[in-house]
């Protein structure tokens, strides 16, 4: 066994760059990954939690109370897979380090040799009685599936039903039946499509040449609002069916216009040659367009005629069963033997006559149609986007005949005696009622149906794809079943089986002292509203099985997820004292979360919390929660975790990666420690584990956040810290504060990264300029220089993510939730969080109000850098912003990325926009004429020699960079530091390049 004493593997060094290749290469393995078995939010990846729980669980061989029979154990069975291990301790360490991170490799995770040395280690480490793993927030279980792969038992546990349930599927069946689970799986799984295709064939008829539909393409429609028009508008985004290269496919619109009836569009399908012969759709940007007048009906218009319709995803029909409003039939995807691929007709009556069928159905009032119109919170997170048109109850995400496919579907599972197959039935009903909604979409490239989910919300869409439930493509029945079926043969086998139940992590329901590791991800404060996403799954999940119950246990009249006790930051929802959840409620739950976590845990046990929220006070309420339960953090290490292209990363502080907080249980007679001696440490601290991970090439926001881990290791060893007045320092408070009883721990910690970033982009001089330090930059210029370290990417190759569930909406796709302003574009750029720009600029003596409208411009809680093509007025005057322009007019090789925007300029020189304005003659843009505006600072000079650049003034700009280098080195030395900061692809970065060549050798 592991003594106390000695330190554990992840508490000294982490194989973290390969750790990260592997996690985030983990996003675009789609069949077999356990991911595919049901969808869950913000998942942990496997292979991050397979190597941070070895780490959890050997000992450091270097450690000097490290077991001598581990080392000589270890040796022996990291032989087969590290090869020939040098004599020192070190040189083992190493030899494991290399294991874990191989053994991150989703390759290698059912590889015999890996599994055999991976469950060896833990035995060796622990004895013959595997160590207990325990998670209490297990959502999608990646956690204690990876602790039952290394031979260890797993407790896991989660408050919301959905989870609990593929938790009990990937726990518990799986390892208890393995491949006959699966074939067993495909056995009932076609009994049942046979069952429910036989109770269904009147709704989904084949054509008349034996052609079989895969999918039905719809769009909704509104009125033309405009005298004398009333057309019917199908609010089609795009005229593309397909757009592969070998098979295109598009539809070409006609106006119909006969006497005394309003006009109509009519469709054919036609092959384009290229991109411009297809039109452009109906529907952009929440309005929508006449095809018949071209008028404009607002977003407010659109929306108003879709909530009366209640969101109008489902056709309209007469008495005699001719369709009269609603959704519209655009196109149908077929297939045949006789082509391959898909292939695509106009809609015929046979189409609207399955749908009229439909429509006669008379299940209201029956128990399940009930518990389908179950409503949603009208604020629900994540389904905002489609309650505002008008979706009030769950049913109303579906189209009727989708209804009965689900509810059909749905009953025959339930009727199935019980078996082993039988949740995981239920999770195939679950992945279908994802992908037969009104609010799917047709990927035009890939030609699948792809769910309701975008991300971590549901949005609105106005021209959607009904799956065939019976086609055997991806989206039906039959693709449902060899996705989860895909899952069990993939998993692999398992020495033992978990444990799950549905509980409050904060109400121990397990022995004191029991647990071995104690390792969680918890909720991320507001960022995701698991509780409100999963509705939509449980509705569907309890009428299949019904053994889930008909209600919340912990409140029986709430008919959904628990809400009261999910350990959230939601002003939505209420507390047990019907208080709303505000961020002190989080704090208090997730103490009592860590106190119950630690009252589990072996006092010789060790624990994890990973975390990945970039909201400072998110991270004040989870590590305050964490030491107030009695934690200490020994370790912090970020894994990379997220896809370096996601769309809603570039050019924010978005976390990469996953900060996998290492912690031990305080001691009971933990001393109070000085505060001075704290203050004393942490720089040397904070130095060492910048260092640290730099070198594994961990940047920016990923680099600030996980230096906040070490650093409370010196905070955290005491049961508190005092002052020299007996005042305690608490973790967080008021960063503008003087005092440190009142600033807080945390402040510190920004502020000595911040000074430490300024060091090394700068010089030493920038991270004293506080205390006047002699020949430091200005303001502007460490301010300009901090945001753009913080907003560096960690470097991380990744694959695509194609094909994932939790992927943004194709570029093509809109989220409809709310038409732009009239004529305001969204602003792109670099932004940060307007809290962690104070929290670095306070400290260092930068006063960002001096600088809005000069270099920053902050709006709704973020500060923009404004780009440099917007500075021309600010700098040169009129006349010299409208001699950048013409030239930026005349040359430019594409759009000019806007990047920050920000402080308000002086009263006589008020910015404008540049573009499009005429040159009125030679305009005076020397060195002399910036030195009337603003007195200029050197990021002025820095801007104005870019700018120069770019409007390719070479007299001018030789000027200044003569008189620059004239002057001293500060210009120099900034421009490079900024060229070193700037993003690659940048026009920024482009020009700062160009500029710095032209400078004076």
């Amino acid at each position: 066994m592991i003594p106390k004493e000695c330190k554990r593997l992840a508490e000294v060094d982490f194989p973290i760059a390969v750790v990260s290749k592997h996690s985030a290469r983990e996003k675009s393995i789609r069949h077999g990954h356990p991911s595919t078995l049901h969808l869950w939010w913000a998942r942990r990846p496997l292979a991050a939690c397979r190597a941070m729980l070895l780490g959890l669980l050997l000992p450091d061989p270097v450690d000097e109370h490290c077991p001598p029979n581990f080392k000589t154990k270890a040796r022996a069975l990291l032989a087969r897979t590290t090869g020939k291990i040098g004599p020192a301790d070190m040189d083992l360490r190493a030899a494991i380090l290399l294991f874990i991170g191989d053994f991150a490799d989703w390759n290698n995770s059912t590889r015999p040799v890996y599994l055999e040395t991976g469950r060896g280690l833990v035995k060796v480490a622990h004895g013959d009685e595997p160590p207990l793993v325990v998670d209490p927030f297990a959502g999608g279980g990646s956690i204690p599936l990876e602790a039952l792969r290394l031979g260890c038992d797993a407790f896991a546990s989660d408050l919301n039903p959905v989870a609990c349930l593929i938790n009990k599927v990937l726990l518990e069946d799986i390892p208890r039946h393995g491949q006959a689970l699966a074939d067993e799986l495909r056995k009932v799984g076609a009994e049942v499509k046979q069952s429910a295709e036989k109770e269904l064939a009147e709704f989904y008829p084949p054509d008349p040449d034996g052609a079989r539909p895969i999918a039905y393409l719809w769009a909704r429609t509104v009125r033309c609002e405009a005298p004398n028009c009333g057309a019917e508008i199908p609010l089609l985004r795009s005229l593309w069916l397909c757009k592969k290269a070998e098979r295109r496919h598009a539809l070409r619109p006609s106006l119909v216009r006969q006497e005394s009836q309003v006009p109509r569009v009519e469709f054919e399908l036609f092959v384009p040659i290229n991109e411009t012969e297809v039109e452009s759709g109906f529907a952009a940007g929440g309005k929508a367009r006449c095809p018949a007048c071209s008028t404009v009906l607002s977003g407010q218009r659109v929306r108003s005629q879709l909530t009366l319709d209640r969101g109008g995803g489902s056709p309209k029909f007469n008495s005699t069963g001719k369709r009269v409003g609603g959704a519209r039939l655009i196109a149908v995807v077929t297939s045949t033997e006789a082509i391959t691929g898909r292939t695509y007709r106009l809609p015929a009556q046979q189409d609207y006559k399955a749908c009229f069928f439909a429509s006669q159905q008379a299940h209201a009032g029956s128990p399940t149609e009930q518990i389908n119109s179950i409503r949603p919170s009208p604020n629900a997170r994540g389904l905002s986007a489609v309650t505002r048109f008008g979706i009030a109850t769950f049913s109303d995400l579906y189209t009727r005949r989708q209804i009965e496919a689900l509810i059909v579907h749905s009953q025959v599972v339930a009727k199935l005696p019980s078996g082993m197959t039988k949740k995981a039935l239920a999770l195939v009903v679950g992945r279908v009622a994802n992908a037969w909604t009104s609010v799917s979409r047709w990927h035009q490239t890939r030609e699948t149906v792809e769910g309701a989910f975008n991300g971590q919300k549901i949005a609105m869409v106005w021209d959607f794809a009904e799956a065939m439930p019976f086609g055997g493509a991806t989206g039906g029945w039959d693709g449902a079943v060899e996705w989860v079926k895909g899952v069990i043969e993939r998993t692999g086998s398992f020495p033992s089986i978990g444990q799950v139940q549905q509980s409050d992590a904060a109400k121990p329901v397990l022995a004191e002292d029991s647990a071995a590791v104690w390792f969680t991800d918890p909720p991320y404060y507001d960022a995701v509203p698991y509780a409100d996403l999963s509705d939509f799954f449980l509705v569907w999940l309890r009428r299949a099985l019904p053994e889930l119950g008909a209600s919340d246990p912990y409140t029986p009249a709430n008919k959904l997820s628990p809400k009261t006790e999910e350990c959230v930051w939601n002003q939505t929802w209420k507390d047990e004292d019907g208080q709303p959840k505000t961020r002190s409620f989080f704090e208090r739950k997730f103490s009592t979360v860590a106190v119950t976590g630690r009252k589990t845990l072996a006092d010789d046990g060790i624990g994890c919390v990973v975390f990945a929220h970039k909201s400072t006070d998110g991270w004040e309420s989870l590590l305050t929660g964490l030491i107030a339960g009695g934690f200490v953090i020994t370790a912090s290490w970020p894994i990379i975790t997220e896809m370096a292209e996601r769309t809603n990363a570039r050019g924010t502080a978005s976390l990469m990666g996953s900060v996998h907080l290492v912690c031990r249980p305080r001691p009971d007679d933990a001393g109070i420690g000085d505060w001075g001696q704290v203050l004393r440490e942490l720089p040397k601290r904070v130095a060492d584990w910048m260092t640290r991970l730099q070198e594994e090439g961990v940047r920016g926001a990923d680099l600030v956040f996980a230096c906040i881990g070490p650093a409370l290791e010196v905070f955290s060893r005491y049961s508190k810290v005092v002052d020299a007045q007996e005042r305690e320092i608490p973790l967080g408070g008021n960063p503008e504060a003087r005092e440190a009883h009142q600033r807080g721990f945390l402040a510190f910690v920004w502020e000595v990264v911040g000074r430490m970033a300024l060091e090394q982009v700068l010089g030493t001089a920038e991270s004293r300029a506080r205390n006047g330090a002699a020949g430091a930059l200005e303001e502007d210029a460490r301010l300009t220089a901090l945001f753009l370290w913080t907003l560096q990417a960690t470097t991380q190759e990744t694959a695509s993510a194609a094909n994932s569930d939790e992927d943004e909406a194709p570029d093509d796709e809109v989220d409809e939730e709310d038409e732009a302003p009239a004529g305001k574009k969204k602003k792109k750029g670099l932004t940060l969080p307007f809290d962690v720009a104070r929290r670095f600029a306070q400290p260092l003596g930068i006063h960002l109000d001096a600088w809005e409208g000069r270099c920053i411009e902050t709006e709704k809680g973020i500060v923009r850098l404004i780009p440099v093509l917007d500075r021309a007025e600010q700098l040169f005057g009129e006349d010299g912003a409208e001699a950048v322009a013409d030239r930026l007019e005349k040359h430019r090789a594409g759009p000019i990325q806007r990047y920050l925007p920000g402080m308000e300029p002086d009263e006589e020189t008020q910015r404008v926009p540049i573009k499009g304005r005429k040159r009125k003659g030679g305009a005076n843009v020397s060195d002399e004429s910036l030195h009337r505006h603003h007195g200029a600072t050197t990021l002025d000079h820095v801007h104005a020699a870019m700018l120069l650049q770019s409007a390719g003034r070479a007299n001018a700009l030789r000027t200044l960079l003569t008189a620059e280098t004239e002057r001293g080195p500060d210009f120099l030395r900034l421009a490079n530091a900024l060229s070193a900061l700037y993003p690659k692809d940048s026009d920024e970065k482009r020009l700062l390049d160009a500029m710095l060549l032209a400078v004076p050798r």
